[in-house]
């Protein structure tokens, strides 16, 4: 169960005001040994934090802790329970957590919360810490009819159309695949509204997953986005292929995943020409969303 108690409220950026009940508020992403990911999310938390006047700490699950912190401007980055405990070990105990996901992944679903309950278990005195969680930047159930994911979405294609001076390509939405059904739901809940946004822009549009696990079980993934590539309709011609990722890191960003997937399809399809937008985790419609996030109760 989705650990949060904030519940969906629609807000003016007017009515918008410092909320001081918790000392503390995260912004949580998965993490990546790559720097451009931390160095984005902590531009997304200063961006975040100036719209709120308050603080937005940045901080990753994990991984992010292994960049070296000359790449990080010389500041290390922190993880998740590390920058809890430093903080309760100085006498805070007010924390609330923005998640950085697009859908209900288990990393903060079940894997945070099992952290927390570990971290309470360590001193009596942290037996009663509440860590709220608020929803994911899609919250298909309470907020169906949200199309901001897709419409920042729209906006990078548009501008990757323009910059390459693209005619009705073909359009493929790709995010990383899960485990969990329930992310699933959600890149295909943003894929339908893309397409319906899209409409005659582009000639064929398709949901596609870099990667899955094997198994029945998660056929829920598919399609591949290196299946989608070498289809007709996506084969013969150019292709935008809209990142579904909030930064770039080893999956999205350059000589990543995804760009290895989609060099692979070209070398076997010479009339093939991809084209990947911008992660979307900087776009001020994201920003929009967190900023609904730390306001809701």
């Amino acid at each position: 169960m989705l650990r949060s108690f904030f519940k969906a409220q629609a807000i003016s950026m007017s009515s918008t005001k410092k909320d001081t009940s918790y000392s503390t508020t995260f912004l949580v992403d998965n993490g990546s040994l790559r720097a451009d990911s931390t160095l984005a999310l902590r531009r997304v938390a200063k961006s975040l934090g100036a719209r709120l006047e308050s603080e937005i700490v940045p901080v990753s699950l994990l991984h992010s802790s292994k960049v070296p912190p000359e790449k990080l401007g010389g500041t290390p980055a922190e993880t998740f329970i590390p920058a809890v405990k430093r903080r309760l070990h100085a006498g805070a105990m007010a924390f609330r957590v923005l998640p950085f996901f697009f859908g209900p992944s288990r990393a903060f679903t079940e894997y945070m919360p099992e952290r927390i309950d570990a971290l309470k278990a360590q001193n009596p005195d942290w037996a009663s810490l509440d860590i709220p969680i608020a929803d994911p930047l899609c919250d298909i159930a309470q907020q169906p009819e949200d199309d901001r994911i897709a419409r920042a979405l729209v906006e990078r294609v548009d501008m990757t159309i323009a910059r390459h001076g693209l005619n009705r390509p073909s359009v493929v939405m790709v995010d990383h695949g899960s485990p969990a059904p329930e992310v699933s739901k959600v890149r295909n809940h943003v894929g339908g509204q893309l397409e319906r946004l899209l409409g005659e822009r582009c000639r064929e549009f398709s949901v596609a997953s870099m990667e899955r696990r094997e198994g029945s079980e998660y056929d829920f993934n598919e399609p591949l986005l290196e299946t989608v590539l070498r289809q007709d309709g996506f084969s013969g011609g150019p292709v935008v292929v809209a990142l579904l990722f909030l930064s770039a890191g080893r999956h999205a960003g350059d000589n990543g995943d995804i760009a290895e997937i989609c060099a692979d399809a070209e070398k076997d399809y010479p009339q093939l020409k991809t084209f990947r937008t911008e992660p979307l985790g900087e776009h001020p419609l994201i920003t929009d969303i967190l900023v609904d996030r730390f306001v809701q109760k």
